[in-house]
């Protein structure tokens, strides 16, 4: 990698470092860890998630996430759990909105 883009590599991971969103995860993220049960039933859940997203049928997806959602319902009412995920998924938003703004400035189609 050309040196001016690593350095602006690595002021760019520290600028994501730096915003609200990335510490909360972290907070919420070392809160979670505290109870590896708890850590790990979460982990779990994101990548039944994830399997379902991305195996699923179009015309299955609503009933098997709506069947998922059911099943981890009480789960998600855990306080410590949604908190984390709540969290989670601000932090993927704000990666998703700055890579497709990166995407775009460069014209890469």
């Amino acid at each position: 990698m050309e040196d001016s883009l690593e350095n602006a590599t690595a002021s760019y991971v520290k600028a994501i470092r730096d915003t609200a969103v990335y510490k909360k995860y972290c907070e919420q993220l070392e809160r979670l860890k505290r109870n590896p049960e708890q850590y790990q039933k979460v982990n779990e859940f994101r990548r039944r998630n994830f399997e379902i997203q991305n195996t699923a049928q179009k015309d299955e997806l609503f009933d098997k996430m709506d069947a998922f959602e059911q099943e981890f319902e009480k789960f998600r009412e855990d306080p410590v759990v949604d908190e984390f995920l709540r969290a989670e998924l601000a932090f993927c938003r704000m990666m998703q909105e700055v890579n497709l703004y990166i995407t775009e400035a460069v014209n890469f189609e």
